[in-house]
């Protein structure tokens, strides 16, 4: 129940402090720490994201206009910029990786039931790709790419229930993305949908060894030989759907198992395109529509770049950076489970925005919703539309 607590303070408490100490203590991260706790580094930055500040010193001016609120909101005392900026310095950054694996966990178990997928599949469905982000080269010098460009990568797996993150890292630009599927935990009867950039014939087997399954599209210069075609639906765009076994010397292997080939054209755009899969269960055009859902990642990341705050960032620092990009995902995962939990029928963004300008009052974040739509439906432009109805 409501007890007249800040919205900030009613977005955190999604935050179970026993599994985030735990967290920090893994990795030591408040060994000989007097004042400033990781849990404070946590809040501010949790609230730098939620009310887009551009850098450290916004939050710490905004914090302390509001220093009468702070001891509410779980500060013990007022925030300063040199112990902000030294805490992103220092304190490991996996803390809050860990952490934000642990709010995945969380936030599949509640969307695991989620229908905004649209396909019935039995067993989870993760797209896995990545997305650099840019950095000057004379502030951060150690992300250097080139001689004229710094970035680093941001790989994730993105599960289409729910469109929630479910495992993710933080790489160098120059490490290719292949080097990310060595560190995935594949889950047996699950599907994964990667774009060709990620074939690789001895990684696929190891996955298919599993028990799981990969769609991808094949590359132009592949070797292999057909064993028998199956029939096939033309009139949904699937051209052929065959059995086939890689013939290349190096590939054949790697792989030594049968694959499928399925040549589908888009009506849509009247594109053609070739997928390579080891599930043979499937309908042809079912696997053509999964893959086509691998544009769900792409959005995910336009979505996290234009709404949370991982392009600019507030700190110089290895460290600091991937600090921010952890407490990022954060944010994002907490917003899911408090939407999940309330059942809020509004998409992130929106409830971003409200929060944005509603952190320190203390409405209730149901109540504070429910009055903004309220608030839409008596614009006066509205009234006006409806008076001229007939």
């Amino acid at each position: 129940m409501h007890q007249g607590k800040h919205v900030f303070s009613q977005v955190m408490e999604q935050v179970v402090r026993y599994q985030f100490n735990q967290c920090v203590a893994r990795y030591h991260g408040e060994y000989r720490v007097r004042n400033f706790t990781c849990w404070e580094q946590f809040l501010a930055l949790a609230f730098g994201q939620l009310s887009f500040r551009r850098s450290l010193r916004d939050i710490v001016v905004c914090l302390g206009a509001q220093r009468r609120k702070l001891y509410h909101l779980g500060f013990r005392s007022l925030v300063r910029l040199p112990t902000l900026a030294r805490a992103n310095e220092r304190r490991d950054w996996r803390i809050y990786r860990d952490y934000a694996l642990r709010l995945i966990a969380q936030a599949r178990r509640l969307y695991v039931n989620d229908e905004t997928f649209g396909l019935e599949i039995n067993g989870a469905v993760y797209v896995i790709d990545s997305t650099t982000i840019e950095l000057c080269l004379n502030i951060f010098p150690w992300a250097c790419l080139k001689t004229v460009r710094a970035a680093i990568k941001l790989n994730l797996g993105l599960e289409l229930h729910g469109n929630i993150p479910s495992f993710f890292s933080i790489s160098s630009g120059k490490e290719h993305d292949l080097h990310f599927l060595d560190q995935v935990e594949y889950e047996r009867g699950a599907y994964y949908i990667v774009d060709r950039g990620y074939l690789d014939f001895e990684r696929f087997y190891r996955l298919h060894r599993t028990g799981a399954f990969f769609i991808t599209r094949a590359k132009g210069n592949w070797s292999f030989r057909r064993l028998y075609s199956h029939p096939a639906d033309k009139s949904a765009g699937v051209r052929c759907d065959q059995t086939v076994v890689l013939s290349g010397y190096c590939t054949a292997r790697a792989y030594p198992e049968k694959l499928r080939r399925i040549k589908y054209r888009d009506a849509e755009t009247n594109r053609r395109y070739v997928f390579v899969t080891n599930n043979f269960e499937l309908p042809a055009e079912l696997i053509a529509a999964l893959y086509k859902h691998r544009w769900q990642i792409e959005l995910f990341f336009k979505w996290i770049k234009q709404h949370l705050s991982i392009e600019s960032f507030w700190g110089r620092s290895a460290n600091a950076v991937k600090t921010q990009i952890c407490i990022a995902v954060c944010v994002y995962l907490l917003v899911a489970i408090l939407k999940k939990n309330l059942r809020i029928d509004r998409n992130s963004y929106e409830i971003l925005q409200i929060l944005s300008v509603s952190l320190f009052d203390k409405t209730p974040i149901i109540e504070l919703i429910s009055k903004h739509q309220t608030l839409i439906l008596e614009t006066p432009i509205q009234k006006q539309a409806q008076l001229w109805e007939f």
